[in-house]
């Protein structure tokens, strides 16, 4: 019917819509792990930085880092399911669903 198909459409536009902003909530939070790692990672500046820093604060950071890792994995699951979803809607060959998913993907990009 036409109701379904208007409603199929939007629901597809939605999930390219969630599609482009979980990659860029997946950019931030991998900017927010990078900040969180010490600023060089050379041997000598590590040594210095386990002399200068006492454990806890050193498990702080690694916490968090481990916190923002698994974030991250989360939302590379979620990208990649949602991805797959509105490949799958794609390959039916229906030019509505297409027309919705290239709608939703440069709506999601743009906001």
């Amino acid at each position: 019917s036409l109701a379904g198909m208007v409603l199929s459409v939007f629901v597809i536009l939605l999930l390219s819509v969630l599609y482009e902003t979980v990659k860029i909530g997946k950019a931030k939070v991998l900017r927010r792990a990078m900040l969180a790692l010490p600023r060089s990672l050379s041997q000598e500046a590590l040594a210095e930085q386990e002399e200068d820093t006492s454990g806890g604060q050193r498990d702080a950071t690694q916490g968090r880092w481990f916190l923002f890792h698994v974030s991250q994995t989360l939302l590379h699951v979620i990208q990649v399911v949602v991805g797959y979803m509105v490949m799958l809607a794609v390959m039916s060959y229906n030019a509505w669903i297409f027309l919705g998913v290239i709608v939703g993907s440069a709506l999601g990009y743009f906001l």
